[in-house]
């Protein structure tokens, strides 16, 4: 009989990364079809435009971006729209279809390159471009995902300009811990062997915590300018009442306690946004 750490090391070694290309409508619905998506993205609006704006003043023009794993890529567009020139990568190809279909709709023509693939794949595809590095990488909700996530560092260091600035979002796992600990979901947190089933959860399984992000930033010499938390108090109040029920007044509220200590830290996702140390 195989023991448990064997079990274990076989589990690891069978992690792959992940693409939502077999449920990307239930993702956009699931994700981007209500308030939690409102809220996902006035966050990341108000901490990545304006340092973008400052940024491209600084420089004297138009930046270039990557969003790597970019799914709806609805940031990234945004920042096309702007004027901005944007690589948009996702490993699968029905997702961008969805993310094309939406920057068509735009209707201003914006400056962007589309590109299925892993991000192990996209680096050749950039060499063949032969463009230069980036100023901004976004990066969200990609590392809960991925196999091996410290690995993507190396890649953020090849691509993002000495004076460039990453944006990071991922999972929060200890919000998963408070959120169940708030529903009286005992028995589930004493099953350590727990897995969401990920042919229909958006749930990651192997979520990566906030101080091994910051210790991979570290050890490549990033040094962290922004951090926020994405949804700090809505996704906690089973009982909507109040204010709960004043969608613009939630986004009001989340705003503001989104870079407050503590609060961020419960946020069900985490920005942070690093440049390089040179």
């Amino acid at each position: 009989m195989i023991n448990n750490e064997n079990q274990l090391i076989a589990l690891e070694t069978e992690r792959s990364d992940r693409s939502f290309d077999a449920i990307a409508d239930h993702f956009e619905k699931k994700v981007y079809g209500g308030l939690k998506g409102d809220i996902r993205l006035a966050v990341l609006r108000r901490d990545i435009f304006g340092y973008v704006e400052q940024l491209s003043q600084t420089l004297g023009r138009p930046l270039r971006i990557l969003d790597v794993g970019a799914g709806l890529a609805q940031i990234a567009i945004e920042l096309a729209v702007q004027g901005h020139t944007v690589v948009i990568n996702d490993i699968s190809a029905n997702m961008l279809e969805k993310a094309k279909v939406s920057a068509e709709q735009e209707g201003t023509n914006p400056d962007i390159t589309w590109h299925v693939c892993p991000y192990q794949e996209l680096e050749a595809k950039l060499a063949k471009d032969d463009a230069g590095k980036f100023d901004l990488i976004l990066c969200h909700a990609l590392l809960e995902w991925l196999a091996d996530p410290a690995a993507v560092m190396s890649f953020f260091d090849n691509q993002l300009a000495d004076e460039g600035v990453l944006s990071l979002c991922f999972y929060n796992p200890a919000s998963f811990d408070y959120r169940n600990l708030i529903m009286g979901n005992f028995n589930l947190l004493d099953n350590t062997n727990y897995k969401a089933d990920n042919n229909k959860s958006l749930t990651p399984n192997y979520p990566v915590a906030k101080q091994e992000v910051e210790s991979w930033l570290q050890q490549h010499h990033y040094q962290i300018v922004l951090e926020s938390g994405l949804r700090v108090f809505h996704d906690y109040a089973p009982l909507k009442r109040g204010g709960h029920n004043d969608p613009e007044a939630v986004i009001r509220m989340e705003l503001r306690y989104s870079q407050q200590e503590p609060y961020k830290w419960l946020g069900r996702y985490l920005h942070i946004m690093a440049t390089r140390q040179t």
